[in-house]
């Protein structure tokens, strides 16, 4: 009685799993699939013989088999790195601009024939999206050099935040020579800073040891359409200690634009001035 039972449950489960395997045929999608792996599977039988096999080696089977039909995780070549994280995928041919520009970024010659070969003919999305990838990659000298490429753009259109991220990225940098050109070509195009950039170039000037040169951006910051803010200010009588002519002169402006705020002078035994 027990054997007559076990042969009913196998002949049971193999009808339900014969029925199931008809079913699945019956869907196109998936029928072509079977039928692309089938000749590779010995393991995929159209009818089922009990007194060959048993149930349990048949379902294992259908797994093996069946597994080619479920998403594998496997590394398919793309890289893993943040440049595929987020919403925003970057496209093939901006990805391989960025490589390629890192690869040969060290030697200008090759520098200067690959923009003229691959960054030309990217398209202007593709573009955009080489230049923000390089600026978050603190890739700074090759995104200018992104930058200068699409100005040539017939699509281009003078845009101040392009100019801000750079102009705060080469201060950062201490690269004032190029954050200069950019800021040349910023007034040309009739585009004013906002605080924060005047903030961060004065504050680049003072680290560079040039403090005359963030006088010369203070006095642009002066003559800006838009209200000047506490902090460039406050970044540059910090910054101007160890020039008391200078100094007074910023703090003299100070006083006079928020003449409710106050400037605390520290002892000049402090910086060594003394």
């Amino acid at each position: 009685m027990a054997a007559f039972g076990g042969r009913l449950r196998s002949k049971l489960q193999l009808s339900i799993f014969s029925l199931a395997y008809h079913d699945i045929t019956r869907i196109p999608t998936l029928n072509r699939y079977i039928s692309f792996f089938h000749s590779s599977f010995s393991t995929l039988p159209r009818a089922f013989n009990h007194r060959s096999q048993s149930f349990g080696d048949i379902w294992h089977g259908q797994q093996h088999s069946f597994g080619y039909l479920m998403p594998r995780y496997y590394h398919d070549g793309r890289p893993r790195g943040s440049l595929w994280r987020g919403k925003k995928l970057i496209g093939k041919e901006a990805l391989f601009v960025i490589l390629g520009l890192k690869r040969v970024k060290d030697d200008e010659e090759k520098l200067d024939k690959f923009v003229k070969v691959h960054v030309s003919r990217l398209l202007k999305m593709d573009m955009v999206a080489v230049l923000n990838e390089l600026e978050r990659q603190e890739e700074v000298h090759l995104a200018v050099k992104m930058f200068w490429v699409i100005q040539k753009q017939d699509w281009y259109q003078p845009d101040v935040y392009l100019y801000k991220d750079l102009i705060i990225a080469l201060s950062k940098s201490k690269k004032m020579d190029e954050a200069m050109k950019l800021w040349e070509s910023m007034k040309k195009e009739n585009l004013y800073p906002d605080s924060q950039t005047y903030t961060e170039v004065i504050r680049g000037f003072l680290r560079f040891g040039s403090p005359g040169d963030a006088m010369n951006i203070y006095e642009d910051m002066k003559q800006s359409p838009d209200p000047p803010d506490e902090l460039p200010f406050r970044i540059l009588l910090k910054g101007l200690l160890p020039h008391p002519l200078l100094r007074n002169k910023v703090k003299q402006d100070f006083e006079e634009i928020f003449p409710d705020q106050s400037i605390y002078d520290p002892p000049e035994e402090i910086f060594g001035l003394r």
